[in-house]
């Protein structure tokens, strides 16, 4: 009865005049998050929970709510394994079931691809703690005995997941919510949000305002026209969602595995004693929301059996008695999507201290206990408690949160929600966002372009080339290999331009790098920097290279992708008497990358018989005219080769980019892509962050402490995390493993390796090494690092074994000898 009264009170009641944090949406999200920083808080925070009309409404209360564990990455894997923990054990902790079932799924393949990628998936099983395993198809017709299995060429059973009633859910995560002091207000829209500059001050709503220290945006379908009120970017976007439900069919066995047949874009089981089919199919349903009622809430969208009717040829294929099933209806429901088709969680690029957790791509309730406690951690720990860069908000550039692009990139997204994950794949919608200012030079040498943060990128150069894409060899492969050779033997151009680019300048800009940057910042100018952004744990949230300009200035040159969380880190760091400013000029210069062993001769050929570049250091930056254009030049490179990364104005960079190529005439010079650039860094141990450096990994493990100030009576960020992480000697190494199987195996990345049987680490990143004449990878292997170089390892592809060697060296010019040579012009 108190329980009663206190949920008639909270619907009823003006909102309280302040909170710690202010939850809004009451879907299976914002439950989660509520529940999980009142529960992690021990009660201490105060939390309260908005919904604009009950909870569950919207997308919630429609879910198929399906629960299964194994991803790409081990991370997300984690989210989901929390899950099912969670939903499990809930109804002992709050009396209220979840209508929790572990009935297993099996995921079949008709097709020698799909076995690939299934394989693939149940060769993570074991290093990710799933247990997965390969049955065939008669062990599919044991389970479904309904089920065509005619074209089945095999299957991977998964045991362990499961499905949950998300009404359910979300009673028993509020239920337990309430009991650590949560308050829930239903009926509760948002119709404003008061900010601050880079702070929003408080919540606006029809029964009161509240101040509070943190906002989190769970408003699903809703949460972009929520975020639009305080100038906040959130790149979602509605499609219609289908899936069938019959009335009870004979034959059909309850609670039996959930059948995925992803090459018929089906997801099928046992519901009610009848079938529940769903389907992504190839190209989904866009919807506005403001096309919805303005109190949509449990409502649903008009049946399409025209849209549906190809996924009903395709459910009756592999059940041939739902044929004759009786329907009971057709549901459809709006479900919210994001450009790449992973959820967003984490903060926004505008405002620090309002986080996100929506745009869940179908997978929220599956995600949702471990994406809630995630997020709650990130929020009372003042970081994230593992690496979540794959799903923050900030991996998106503003042009991608606008109408136009999503409305055309969104039925793409789900209609690749059951795609084989190919390497190399790249969006076909949504192009064409931002452009190099040596994009029209690219499209007249025949690029093949991948997009990248908005941005069109040449990944190589070729019109007649085959693209498509496969775990086997590529049929770009020789024409890379082309690519790779001219930066080898000769001389090559790389577009850098994409490259994130922060202007770091002011009194006080060498101390506040200092104390944000690991390395030592206090370099001259003329200097380069190669440094880390390090968190309070020792951990990676970046790594950039800076160019110092003058005693009050730097550049700092960072991933594509960085540019918005790390222009969000420093601003986050920069303390209030600092006088620092700090800027985006990304899109005001160009970067050219002049590389390879001739380029000394390309270059001074440009500058009229004279390199003006001859005696520069490696590592340093000097500023010079050429053909009346003013560039930087910087001794270094991303590829191994000796060379130039020369930065020019935006304007000025097709000029400068057609003088190069002109004087690089008998040099045979030619312009190489992104994918013989990756190869290149492949081979020579080049870390890449969100592959080989993330948020979880330190510089100890990643061979980088060299890189650091450690030596020198200097504080940084991060600096008694790594004294105590070099004390406890890690047993975590980054090393290079060469493939013995030539063009027999294709490494993309993942994988896991196994020493003596075991596993003991998995592949970052991996290429063909073009160079060295042998598939190169890099990992993180378990062990000693003595015991690791040289040690005969196994390379776990799809199921099948690939042995190599581990070395802590670099694959090519393992001394860096080359890297490093004098770059003169050598007379023709």
């Amino acid at each position: 009865m108190a329980e009663q009264t206190r949920k008639s009170l909270s619907i009823n009641e003006t909102v309280p005049s302040d909170a710690d944090v202010v939850v809004i949406g009451g879907g299976v999200m914002g439950c989660s998050i509520a529940y999980h920083l009142a529960k992690l808080s021990g009660g201490t925070k105060r939390v309260v929970l908005l919904e604009r009309d009950k909870l569950t409404s919207g997308t919630t209360w429609h879910s198929a709510a399906q629960v299964r564990q194994l991803r790409s990455t081990e991370n997300l894997t984690r989210l989901i394994q929390y899950s099912t923990e969670l939903y499990a054990a809930l109804e002992t902790e709050t009396g209220q079931s979840t209508g929790w079932l572990q009935s297993g799924s099996i995921s079949i393949a008709t097709n020698p691809d799909r076995l690939k990628h299934i394989r693939r998936q149940a060769a993570l099983s074991e290093a990710f703690g799933i247990t997965a395993h390969e049955i065939k198809a008669r062990e599919v017709t044991e389970a479904w005995p309904l089920a065509n299995v005619s074209d089945v060429i095999g299957a991977i059973y998964s045991p362990n997941d499961g499905r949950v009633n998300p009404s359910d859910l979300c009673a028993a995560l509020t239920k337990g919510f309430r009991a650590f002091g949560g308050s829930v207000y239903e009926h509760t829209p948002v119709s404003g949000l008061k900010r601050r500059g880079r702070r929003l001050a408080s919540v606006e709503t029809k029964k009161g305002t509240i101040r509070c220290e943190t906002v989190v945006l769970t408003g699903g379908l809703w949460s972009a026209a929520i975020g639009a009120l305080a100038g906040i970017h959130v790149p979602l976007y509605a499609c219609e969602h289908f899936y069938l439900l019959t009335r009870p069919l004979d034959g059909v066995v309850r609670h039996r595995p959930t059948l995925s047949d992803h090459d018929g874009h089906l997801y099928i089981r046992d519901e009610s004693g009848g079938l529940l089919v769903g389907c992504f199919e190839p190209q989904g349903k866009p919807i506005d929301v403001s096309e919805l009622p303005t109190d949509f809430a449990f409502g649903l969208l008009n049946e399409d059996w025209d849209h549906f009717e190809p996924m009903m040829h395709n459910g009756i294929h592999r059940i041939p008695a739902l044929e004759h099933a009786e329907v009971r209806m057709l549901l459809n429901g709006p479900e919210s999507f994001t450009p790449d088709g992973a959820f967003l969680l984490g903060p926004s690029a505008e405002v620090d201290n309002l986080f996100l957790l929506c745009g869940m791509n179908s997978v929220g309730v599956a995600t949702g206990g471990g994406a809630g406690k995630a997020l709650a951690q990130w929020i009372l720990e003042g970081g994230a408690p593992m690496d979540l860069t794959g799903v923050d908000p900030r991996r998106f550039p503003p042009v991608e949160s606008t109408v136009g692009f999503l409305r055309e990139r969104t039925p793409e997204v789900l209609g690749k929600h059951y795609a084989i994950s190919f390497p190399g794949h790249e969006w076909k919608s949504g192009r064409c966002l931002r452009r190099s200012p040596l994009h029209d030079d690219h499209l007249d040498d025949g690029a093949q372009f991948g997009q990248r943060f908005g941005w069109e990128r040449p990944l190589l150069f070729g019109v007649q080339i085959d693209m498509t894409p496969t775990f086997d060899r590529a049929g770009w492969h020789d024409v890379v290999a082309e690519e790779v050779e001219s930066a080898h033997g000769r001389a090559a151009l790389f577009d850098q331009s994409t490259f994130g680019k922060i202007q770091v300048g002011g009194r006080d800009a060498e101390a506040f790098l200092q104390r944000v940057c690991a390395n030592d910042m206090a370099r001259d100018p003329g200097r380069v920097i190669y440094t880390a952004l390090l968190d309070d744990r020792g951990c990676f949230q970046s790594d950039l290279t800076a160019q110092r300009i003058a005693e009050d200035e730097y550049v700092l040159y960072v991933n594509t992708n960085s540019v918005l969380r790390d222009m969000a880190w420093l601003l986050n760091h920069q303390h209030n008497d600092e006088r620092v400013t700090i800027a985006d000029v990304t899109e005001e210069f160009a970067v050219i990358g002049l590389m390879g062993p001739s380029s000394a001769n390309v270059l001074s050929s440009a500058c009229g018989g004279c390199n003006p570049l001859g005696d520069l250091p490696f590592f340093s930056h000097r500023t010079f005219s050429l053909s009346g254009i003013d560039v930087r030049a910087a001794r270094l490179s991303y590829v191994g080769e000796p060379g130039w990364e020369i930065t020019v104005r935006a304007a000025d960079a097709p000029s400068l980019y057609r003088i190069l190529r002109e004087s690089g005439q008998l040099a045979e010079i030619r312009p190489a892509g992104l994918i013989a650039q990756t190869s290149m860094r492949i081979e020579k141990g080049f870390l890449s962050f969100g592959h080989d450096i993330t948020p979880d990994d330190t510089p100890v493990e990643a061979g980088l402490i060299h890189a650091t100030k450690l030596r020198k009576n200097i504080d940084f960020i991060g600096r008694l995390a790594l004294e105590r992480r070099l004390k406890q000697c890690s047993d975590r190494h980054m090393v290079t493993i060469l493939l013995d199987s030539g063009f027999e195996a294709n490494p993309i990345g993942g994988e896991p390796i196994r020493i003596d049987g075991g596993i003991r680490g998995r592949v970052t990143s991996a290429s063909f090494g073009y160079r060295v004449k042998q598939p190169v990878c890099l990992s993180y292997l378990k062990g000693e690092l003595s015991e690791l170089d040289g040690a005969l390892v196994e390379v776990d592809i799809a199921g099948q074994r690939y042995p190599g060697r581990a070395q802590t060296a670099a694959a090519f010019d393992p001394s860096g000898l080359r890297l490093r040579a004098t770059l003169n012009a050598v007379a023709a």
